[in-house]
C-alpha cells in the first residue's frame, strides 16, 4: 500500500498550524505559505496573537503579500483557544505540521500540550524543544557532546569582560530570528544590555570574529540521521539580524559553504553532535561562527524557518532532497511516533 493511500485509509487529517503568539509569527506565515504550496491537500489553522485558532482558506494564505512585514488576517471565525483547537485535533484525528517559530510554539509548551492529548506533530518533542530553546542550557548540553561554544559572561562582569575581549555580543537567552541582538563595542552599549536584561534573560558572550554559518540535521523516515551541507552567510551589513535574514536583498547565503572540506565536515559533525545531545527529532538547524580556530557553536533551532527563502530548504536542495519529500518523511515520522 502506498504512503498516501495508507494515510487516507487511516483518515489522518494533515493540518498546517502556523502563526503563534511570539515575535516570529510573521516568519511563520511565510513558512506556512511554502508548506501549503508543497502540501496543497493540508488544512490550514492560524494561531493568532489573541491565542485563538482560526481555519484559513488556501486563497487567503497564498495571496497574503509581504508576510515578513504585514500581519496576517485569517478572515474566519475562531475554532477556539489553542487548547480547544488541540482538543479538536485529537477528536478529528489530525496530524499537525508545525509551521511555527519561537515562543511557546518552540519552547516545548505547545509540544507538551500535544503530547498530553496524543496529537501527533512534526519536529522535536517537548523536552528537547524546551532544552534547545534555552541557549544557556543548550550550550551546556552540547558541550557534554564535545561541541565548542563561547563562554557565557555574567552581566555584573560584562564591563571587565569588554576590557578583556574588546567586543561582546548580547542576545535574548530564549528567542529566535536574531531578535534583540546587541553588539557591545563600548561601555555605553552596556546600558542597552542592562535595560534589555531588565525585562528578559540575556546571554552575553565574547564576540567571535569569523564567518557565520548554519547546518541542518535531518532524521529520515528510514531512521538515518544526517547532516545537510552547511550554509555560509554573508549579511548585507552588520550582523545576521531579522532585517538581514528576511528583508535585505544583498544578504548572501551560499550552500554548500565555501569553507575548506575539513571545516565543512567539522561543522556537520558538530551539528549532529548538538542534535543528538539535545535529543532533537525530525530536523534541526544549528548555528556557528567559523573562526580561525574552527567552528564555534551558537545555538540549535528545533523549528527553523521553512520559508521559500529560509536556510534549511536551501540545504535540502543542495542535498538533492525535494521539499515535498522532506515533508512527507516528517509526517511519516510523526505518525510512527504517535503509534509507539
Amino acid at each position: 500500500m502506498g504512503y498516501q493511500a495508507d494515510r487516507a485509509e487511516r483518515g489522518m487529517k494533515i493540518t498546517i498550524l502556523f502563526g503563534g503568539t511570539s515575535k516570529e509569527r510573521l516568519v511563520s506565515v511565510a513558512s506556512a505559505q511554502a508548506l501549503h504550496r508543497a502540501l496543497p491537500e493540508a488544512e490550514l489553522w492560524f494561531w493568532n496573537v489573541d491565542n485563538a485558532v482560526y481555519p484559513v482558506q488556501s486563497k487567503t494564505l497564498l495571496e497574503h503579500a509581504k508576510p515578513f512585514e504585514t500581519p496576517f488576517q485569517p478572515g474566519a471565525a475562531a475554532i477556539g483557544g489553542i487548547a480547544e483547537a488541540l482538543d479538536l485535533a485529537r477528536d478529528d484525528g489530525r496530524l499537525l505540521v508545525l509551521g511555527l517559530h519561537g515562543g511557546i510554539a518552540e519552547n516545548g509548551e505547545l509540544q507538551a500540550m500535544c503530547e498530553a492529548r496524543g496529537v501527533p506533530f512534526t519536529g522535536s518533542g517537548s523536552a528537547a524543544s524546551h532544552l534547545a530553546f534555552d541557549k544557556v542550557a543548550a550550550k551546556r548540553f552540547a558541550a557534554y557532546a564535545g561541541v565548542t561554544s563561547p563562554s557565557g559572561i555574567d552581566l555584573a562582569d560584562a564591563e571587565a569582560a569588554l576590557a578583556t575581549y574588546g567586543k561582546l555580543i548580547a542576545k535574548p537567552a530564549r528567542d529566535g530570528s536574531s531578535y534583540g541582538l546587541i553588539f557591545v563595542n563600548a561601555a555605553q552599549d552596556l546600558v542597552a544590555v542592562r535595560n534589555a536584561a531588565a525585562t528578559e534573560d540575556y546571554l552575553i558572550e565574547p564576540f567571535v570574529t569569523g564567518v557565520e554559518a548554519t547546518c541542518g540535521v535531518l532524521e529520515k523516515s528510514d531512521g538515518a540521521v544526517i547532516a545537510l551541507p552547511p550554509v555560509e552567510i554573508i549579511p548585507a551589513a552588520g550582523g545576521f539580524d531579522y532585517e538581514a535574514k528576511y528583508l535585505a536583498a544583498s544578504t548572501q547565503e551560499i550552500c554548500p559553504a565555501r569553507f575548506a572540506p575539513q571545516v565543512n565536515a567539522l561543522i556537520m559533525e558538530q551539528a549532529l553532535r548538538a542534535h543528538r545531545a539535545l535529543s532533537c527529532r525530525g530536523y534541526s538547524r544549528s548555528d556557528f561562527i567559523v573562526a580561525d580556530g574552527g567552528p564555534v557553536y551558537l545555538e540549535t533551532n528545533t523549528l527553523p524557518g521553512l520559508t521559500a527563502a529560509s536556510l534549511y530548504p536551501k540545504a535540502l536542495k543542495a542535498q538533492g532532497i525535494a521539499f515535498v519529500d522532506f515533508l512527507h518523511d516528517q509526517i511519516a515520522l510523526a505518525e510512527r511516533r504517535a503509534r509507539t
